[in-house]
């Protein structure tokens, strides 16, 4: 008997075994419209990518790696320190296959024209498998562009973080195929005020080496081959980059104090670290640390926008698809009309968000592009605060849909609904990145007009966007509350730019229920209460997976 034939009366069949890139229309029209000739490329590097991501095995996978965290060895069997981390086999599979798609640090190096939205668009993708191990792909891409202020660390690190082999354990790097990165600014008594760190760097008789003493409060992914850390010095708080395992093969004098314990990110293993006499090397200037490792920063926040559209399409996805195999009142639940509205408001959510993350990984590929990169600047500020912070309620919504069968565990709802609030905490939460979307605009020159500029792009197509965008620069225009007005003009900011980008480049009913609801205002704060007259049921049959 065919398997899908013994599926209980009225429950839907498994969402397994779908090509969640292939599937997935509103990505494929953003890479249409983004990549240009390139397009077609890049849906054939996703295509490999979303055939094993929607499988029945990564879904597996996924939750093995979150029912069996990782495990912390302080010591080996005879009582010497070795400060080890074990993950379970799902971790290192899912890994294996990450970085074999060159989500780590590949498009540094790829001479690829669209290389770093490629990777984007696969970071997106394969994020919908499992978004504990993305922390450390994450971490190995972002590093390179920090690593680029000192010529010689960018040579010796780049080749090994830019490998698509997984090579995991404890090793010399020049031993190991492959290598990734991590990083540790927080402390305890600062958390994101790095300004207040306490670790403390000493030079050595070798020009450029240092010994750290001190702690950090969160460093995700230990058992990774290099970290760049910030320490004192007499000049401020400067970068270094640290390697867990020295050249000669000897371990850095790096403990593990204890593996934390979190609501969600199950799988990935996130530790406090303290430094005795830790073996380092300064990169960059003295006392200029935080401008140095902002770079690492910018583009961790890009991805903190893609993993969160990422889980928002997944729940997306998977709410669709039981509305459309699941019956109640005399009819199934996606043609009944309320649930139309909640998944239109759904779907709106998930292509606002990750269009948003794709332009911005679009301008990455432009670094010579002065307008680009002030968009860059302006928008990772912007979207991280506002796609960040929009996904757990989306999510949680999406659950609902499942009704009981979303709240149960295997559904995998309440693993992506626990994940939900991690990318708007990571990297700076809420006020931290709404106060940098202001200290952008005040400092950083051309930062506003690539904001004004983008978005004046489609100037005169719909009003509501158009009484928006005046509506902010009417409030830039008196800062006498700027701060205390930070989060509204982050967010009405962030959803000017993803309007706009949706007129350009989605659909005219997608574009119209985003200006009616985000912008005009005609909308109850809840979804699936958007305005009538709009062409729900069109939204919906566009974004549902498409099988």
């Amino acid at each position: 008997m065919d398997p899908v034939q013994r599926i209980p009366a009225n429950q839907a069949v498994p969402f397994d075994d779908v090509n969640i890139a292939a599937s997935d229309t509103p990505l494929q029209d953003a890479i249409t419209a983004l990549a240009g000739e390139h397009a077609a490329g890049i849906r054939d590097h996703l295509d490999p990518i979303g055939e094993l991501a929607g499988s029945a095995e990564a879904r597996e996978h996924w939750h093995l790696a979150n029912e069996n965290p990782p495990v912390h060895h302080p010591v080996d069997r005879f009582g010497r320190r070795i400060d080890e981390i074990s993950f379970h086999p799902s971790w290192h599979w899912l890994m294996e296959r990450g970085v074999g798609f060159g989500l780590t640090a590949e498009p540094w190096t790829s001479d690829h024209p669209a290389a770093h939205l490629r990777r984007a668009a696969g970071f997106y993708t394969w994020g919908q498998a499992e978004q504990g191990h993305m922390c450390p792909i994450t971490m190995t891409y972002a590093v390179v562009p920090a690593l680029r202020a000192d010529a010689q660390l960018a040579q010796q690190w780049t080749p090994g973080l830019s490998s698509r082999t997984y090579d995991f354990g404890l090793r010399a790097p020049q031993e190991k195929a492959g290598l990734l990165a991590g990083m540790g600014m927080t402390e305890k008594q600062g958390g994101s005020d790095l300004r207040v760190n306490s670790t403390i760097a000493k030079s050595t008789n070798v020009p450029g080496e240092y010994r750290l003493t001190g702690h950090k409060w969160f460093t995700s992914a230990a058992m990774n081959d290099v970290f760049l850390v910030l320490a004192q010095t007499d000049a401020g708080s400067t970068c270094f980059v640290v390697p867990r395992v020295l050249p000669d093969g000897t371990r850095n004098p790096i403990t593990i104090v204890r593996l934390k314990d979190k609501l969600g990110n199950k799988s990935n293993a996130s530790s406090e670290l303290e430094f005795d006499d830790t073996w380092a090397v300064r990169l960059g200037e003295e006392g200029r640390g935080i401008r140095t490792i902002i770079d690492m920063v910018s583009a961790t926040r890009m991805d903190c926008i893609l993993g969160s559209a990422s889980i928002m399409r997944k729940a997306f996805a998977e709410a669709a698809w039981h509305a459309r195999h699941r019956s109640a009142f005399g009819a199934r639940l996606i043609d009944q009309p309320a649930m139309v509205g909640v998944l239109a408001d759904l779907a709106i959510e998930s292509e606002a968000g990750m269009l948003a993350g794709l332009r911005l990984a679009a301008a990455v590929d432009r670094p010579d592009d002065e307008h680009e990169q002030g968009l860059r600047r302006i928008g990772l500020a912007l979207e991280k605060y506002w796609v960040c912070k929009r996904t757990p309620m989306m999510v949680g919504e999406a659950l609902e849909c499942l009704g009981g069968n979303g709240y149960a565990e295997e559904s995998g709802m309440p693993l992506l609904f626990r994940e939900s609030p991690l990318n708007s905490i990571w990297e700076g939460s809420g006020n931290v990145n709404a106060l940098d979307v202001l200290r952008a605009l005040s400092r950083e020159s051309g930062t506003l007009e690539a904001w004004r500029d983008e978005v004046g792009t489609v100037r005169g197509q719909d009003a509501r966007l158009d009484a928006a965008v005046d509506e902010v620069l009417r409030r830039l225009a008196d800062p006498a509350d700027a701060e205390a007005s930070a989060r509204w003009i982050a967010s009405r900011m962030a959803a000017i730019l993803q309007g706009s980008l949706l007129i350009r480049y989605s659909t005219p009913a997608v574009a119209d229920a985003f200006c009616a609801s985000r912008l005009g205002g005609e909308w109850a704060g809840t979804f699936g209460t958007m305005p009538s007259g709009l062409a729900l049921r069109e939204i919906v049959d566009r974004a549902q997976p498409a099988v």
